[in-house]
């Protein structure tokens, strides 16, 4: 089996999802179509496929990869992640993170201790941090101004407001 990609190196694009049609098509859950959209091939389970077919629309993607010509090769990839090199990501925003990025910083309120980041949930109304606490609670922080006052990739923090949350 091939070695998976080094982590900080590439982005998820999002993964392989249920096969559609016959041909070696599937829906792309979790797609980042900002990512998808800027490469012409994808990181897959250690190995460069080029995308030779897109369809669907927004809330729908679909690809067919390069050496995945029917619906038992597709079934086969179900759940592997499609990644794309960071160094061919669309910029950022001054006030945008890629989610890998923001996965492991340590979460404070002020000098308070939170706990660490686990993940970026995208929500119908905004996305938001699944912050693990030390107690093994888990506090959703949503990625508004009003609950998170900084994020600083350099010093691995975010400093969330828990005034704002109800949590005091």
């Amino acid at each position: 089996m091939p070695e998976a990609p080094a982590r900080g190196e590439w982005l998820q694009a999002g993964r392989v999802g249920r096969p559609h049609g016959l041909d070696g098509s599937f829906l792309v859950a979790e797609a980042n179509l900002a990512l998808l959209g800027a490469v012409s091939e994808v990181n897959v389970s250690g190995a460069q496929r080029a995308i030779v077919r897109r369809a669907g629309h927004e809330q729908r993607p679909i690809l067919r990869l390069e050496g995945c010509a029917d619906r038992e090769a597709a079934r086969a990839l179900r759940g592997a992640q499609l990644l794309v090199p960071r160094a061919a990501a669309p910029a950022l925003a001054e006030d945008e993170w890629w989610a890998e990025d923001l996965e492991g910083l340590r979460a404070v309120d002020g000098a308070v201790a939170v706990g660490v980041v686990r993940r970026l949930l995208a929500m119908p109304s905004c996305e938001v941090l699944e912050i693990a606490r030390e107690s093994g609670e888990t506090l959703l922080v949503p990625l508004v101004s009003d609950a998170v006052r900084t994020v600083d990739l350099r010093r691995g923090l975010v400093d969330v407001n828990l005034s704002f949350l109800g949590e005091d």
